[in-house]
């Protein structure tokens, strides 16, 4: 099974991916972190993703793909995976389908949580805060000016990615906003279809 959850900054898609990783035993990965693992590893691509990463930015598209494509040729991927926070451009939802075609794969689901941007503001402030109560470190792109900005890239960037999976038929919408619960259930619908 090979799904991806599209949605804004904040929609909740990794915490419904760690959900489906639970229950389909498969891999979630998260382009965030694994950028981040690059970022901490301080590889060549890790490097100069870090500053754009920093400021709310997106790192080029060839650095993001190249980082996916030897993921999902780990032997935990065998049985599938979940894509979370990729692909977040069209050209790289069209560089995944080439990938996944030499490899003789293809997609499953394509599952965008709808939000509202207002309650997405909210839910950062609010990560931000329980992050910081539990000792950890508040990430540099959960600040207030940085979401304004992943916001921002989102709508002009990755917004249209829905629309590229919506013309093949792939995508599938689930009210973000519902409970946590609610929401596992209804991707669960989708994808057991």
């Amino acid at each position: 099974m090979r799904v991806i959850l599209l949605g804004a900054p904040g929609a909740g898609k990794g915490t419904q991916a760690l959900r489906l990783k639970e229950k389909y035993q498969i891999p979630q990965l998260s382009s965030g972190d694994m950028l981040r693992a690059a970022v901490e590893a301080r590889t060549p691509a890790g490097i100069s993703a870090k500053a754009i990463m920093d400021k709310g930015g997106l790192v080029p598209d060839e650095t993001v793909v190249g980082i996916v494509a030897e993921r999902i040729e780990a032997p935990d991927a065998e049985a599938g995976f979940i894509l979370d926070g990729f692909p977040r451009t069209v050209r790289q939802a069209q560089a995944l389908d080439k990938l996944l075609a030499a490899k003789n794969m293809a997609l499953d689901s394509v599952i965008e949580l709808e939000v509202d941007d207002a309650a997405l503001l909210g839910r950062i402030a609010k990560r931000a805060s329980e992050t910081l109560a539990s000792g950890g470190t508040v990430r540099a792109d959960d600040n207030p000016e940085a979401f304004e900005v992943r916001l921002s890239a989102y709508h002009a960037q990755t917004a249209p990615v829905s629309e590229y999976y919506r013309q093949r038929g792939l995508l599938k919408t689930v009210d973000g906003m519902a409970s946590v619960d609610d929401v596992a259930s209804a991707i669960e619908q989708l994808i057991d279809r």
